[in-house]
């Protein structure tokens, strides 16, 4: 394998007169820009900060619960089935049960 390229960040700068946004690859030693690419403008120039800087996942997915244990995802799964028994939302037990079966009127 070779050596790794050489590679240098890119800064984004906007002009404070003419609002134009550019973007400059330079090296970090480089001193920063200080005039408009824009010839006819002939304003300064400010370093944007904390643009660029993206994070891109590509894959199935990335979720909190895809790295689990084993012994966490088999409680997980008990506590899961255990909650079907559990009591209406409510609170109330009378009021959500299902109405009892009543015989037909003679």
């Amino acid at each position: 394998m070779g050596a790794f390229p050489k590679t240098m960040p890119n800064y984004d700068y906007q002009c404070e007169k003419c609002g134009s946004r550019f973007e400059v690859f330079q090296s970090m030693n480089d001193a920063k820009l200080t005039a408009c690419r824009e010839t006819a403008c002939g304003g300064t120039v400010k370093r944007l900060l904390g643009t660029g800087g993206g994070i891109i996942f590509k894959g199935a997915g990335f979720y909190q619960t895809d790295y689990r244990s084993a012994s966490y995802q088999a409680a997980a799964k008990e506590e899961k089935g255990g909650a079907k028994s559990a009591a209406p939302a409510c609170g109330k037990a009378d009021c959500c049960a299902a109405p009892a079966a009543s015989s037909p009127a003679d």
